[in-house]
């Protein structure tokens, strides 16, 4: 038996823990620096102790509350015209004091990498604009990439409100920041930036369960990853499964390594940077590749800092410059932009190495980039014929011997649960989306699957007319210059099907987009054209805020009348030319390829070497090669067709 002062010292530890335990504790995205959404009751919420009370002040108004048995509990202040900063002070059995609080209108940012590519991606583009920002009542909140396959969480790990301010704004997603900069600089009213989103994820990762419900085999895969032993045991088996086997790099492993600048080339080939090694003498070789030139630095850049851009490279890379490594990436999406050091670069030959790792695939550096290295003034260019040498080569893994590990990030609800469930509570003007590049292979159920997805996150945030803005897919890949079937056309309409859906607008963005990259260097456009969608469907403005949408088409003898919708003052073709990427079938649907011309606002398109005309395809490409519809306006109508 414990001594009466040993007793009396545990009862005042216990009651010291209890009253540590007790105290308000808030989520993470409820902090200094929040913008809170305007004009509507905005929730507070978070934790305290069982049954405890809670005051909170705000806006000289007293409010009180009291947390449930649980230790939850919520509060909400009244609506809020625009403005700030307030303060809010909250108190229980510990006092928190939240500063800096903005009252405006809060956007929802999810989807894939378009969404999430940070303006520090596109430094080159944008430096002006990064340069000027000065927008302390533009605020975003950056969610980090989370997943969970058991269920909704309640929290976030991580994450501030930051300004965007010419040092933060480098964090921001470039195509939300540029929408929330044209709505804030025509409206005045802070802006804030929720970003909740992750490359290369399906639409169904983002989805709660309950919205899930209609689609019975993606609700039984997220029913299997509950069991998290089976979970486990996948995933330990993928790690044990075979590998393809790849030979020692001969680069790296022989007397002298090939990054060495006092390495002699013996064996070495020709090759041209850019290009592909498969394109260039080399049949399917998955591996590592060597890159070997002298080039040729003037004595003004000698000993200076500069800057190399190699473009892309398919897969992974290593630039060594006079032996020295002097950046590396780990996959082939990112731009390679790399800074060389001060006293690095000497006056007249410097050695150049770069190796190159492929996964599969063609390997290389992707053509229509930049390959050049400069500083101050002088640039030298990087391009042309470079040596290349066969470090290592990777055998075919045997078809059935691998095994795929779950990727947490891709299963179905597995990001709503994580980085969607716990901002549910946070009061939102609307919702911006840029995703579809993970869907392409499943276009026919996209438009039923996002359809459904827009009902579950109104139903989530309690509001039925939430207004959803989303981007319709640029175009990507190779140009077809024959009409030809496409998966990428194939969810472009789907995402045009979406419209369907009350309180949605869709912005086209066909024009927008890079043969060679999946992550397009043009921004702003994007947001400017999701801007005018609000301004038109959430702010009211009367604008044209659409380019022409695909209405109706009738048969005139031996040609087809198009009417659409959007076409503002009228249609016109962007180069002044004839409507291209226009294709017409007969009932075989044979297509080829129509002339077309503009009379007011109706399409005519013909050919003579189809008298009885059917069908027709506008723009139907991964990547149309001059889809020059437009309204006066400026605003390119979307991709079509009438042959489903």
């Amino acid at each position: 038996m414990l001594p009466i002062g040993k007793w009396l010292f545990a009862g005042v530890m216990l009651l010291y823990n209890s009253h540590l335990y007790a105290q308000i504790r808030l989520p993470r995205l409820v902090r200094d620096s929040m913008v809170l959404q305007r004009d509507v009751p905005a929730t507070i919420w978070g934790w305290a102790g069982a049954n405890e009370k809670l005051t909170i002040q705000f806006n000289n108004k007293r409010f009180k509350t009291k947390a449930g048995a649980d230790g939850k509990w919520r509060v909400q202040l009244p609506p809020t015209a625009a403005g700030g900063p307030y303060e809010i002070k909250l108190a229980a059995s510990n006092a928190i004091t939240l500063r800096e609080v903005l009252f405006g209108d809060v956007w929802f940012c999810s989807g894939q990498s378009n969404m999430v590519h940070q303006m520090e991606l596109h430094n080159i583009t944008y430096a002006n604009d990064i340069a000027a920002a000065n927008y302390p009542h533009i605020r975003q909140f950056w969610i980090p990439t989370l997943a969970n396959l058991e269920g909704p969480q309640t929290d976030l790990p991580a994450g501030n409100w930051k300004p965007a301010t010419s040092t933060d704004v480098l964090k921001f997603s470039a195509v939300a920041y540029f929408f929330a900069r044209d709505i804030y600089e025509k409206y005045h009213v802070p802006i804030g930036i929720i970003n909740a989103s992750v490359g290369g994820t399906p639409a169904e990762a983002w989805m709660s369960e309950a919205g899930l419900n209609a689609f019975e085999t993606i609700l039984k895969t997220l029913q299997q990853n509950k069991d998290t032993a089976w979970v486990r045991e996948t995933n330990k088996a993928a790690a044990a499964a075979p590998r393809r086997y790849t030979s020692p790099d001969l680069g790296m492993t022989g007397s002298k390594k090939w990054l060495d600048s006092s390495y002699i080339p013996e064996g070495w080939r020709t090759i041209h940077v850019p290009g592909y090694w498969e394109d260039q003498g080399i049949r399917d070789l998955d591996g590592v590749v060597w890159y070997r030139r002298e080039i040729d630095i003037p004595e003004s850049m000698a000993g200076k800092a500069a800057s190399v851009f190699l473009g892309r490279i398919v897969d992974a890379d290593e630039l060594y410059i006079n032996g020295k490594l002097v950046g590396n990436t780990t996959y082939q999406y990112p731009q390679r932009r790399y800074n060389v050091p001060a006293s690095l670069l000497k006056s007249g030959k410097n050695v150049f190495v770069v190796r190159v790792t492929n996964n599969s695939g063609k390997g290389g550096f992707v053509p229509d980039k930049p390959y050049c290295i400069f500083s101050g003034n002088d640039t030298v260019d990087l391009k042309g014929t470079w040596y290349y040498k066969v470090g290592a080569v990777s055998e075919p893994l045997k078809p059935g011997t691998g095994v795929a590990a779950i990727n947490a990030q891709n299963q179905p609800a597995a990001l709503f649960n994580a980085m969607v469930a716990p901002v549910i509570p946070y009061a939102i003007k609307g919702i911006l989306w840029y995703q579809g590049e993970a869907n392409t292979s499943r276009a026919a159920e996209y438009a039923k699957i996002m359809s459904a997805l827009i009902l579950d996150w109104r139903k989530q945030f309690n509001q039925p007319k939430l207004p959803f803005l989303y981007v319709q897919l640029p175009g990507f890949m190779d140009y077809n210059y024959q009409p030809a079937q496409s998966q990428w056309a194939q969810l472009r309409e789907a995402q045009l099907q979406i419209l369907q859906v009350p309180h949605t607008a869709m912005a086209v963005a066909i024009d927008l987009g890079e043969w060679n990259d999946i992550h397009p260097d043009n921004k702003k456009e994007v947001g400017l054209r999701l801007s005018l969608a609000a301004r038109k469907m959430v702010y009211g403005e009367n604008i044209v805020a659409s380019g022409p949408l695909f209405q109706s088409v009738t048969r005139d003898s031996n040609r087809l009348v198009i009417l659409f919708k959007e076409t503002g003052s009228g249609l016109v073709t962007r180069d002044g030319g004839e409507p291209a990427e226009l294709a017409i079938a007969g009932a075989d649907k044979q297509f080829v390829w129509a002339r077309a011309s503009i009379e007011g606002n109706k399409l005519i398109v013909w050919n003579d070497s189809v008298p009885d005309p059917v069908y027709i395809r506008y723009a139907w490409a991964d990547n149309p090669v001059n889809p020059n519809l437009y309204n006066k306006e400026g605003l390119p109508a979307s991709p079509f067709r009438t042959d489903q």
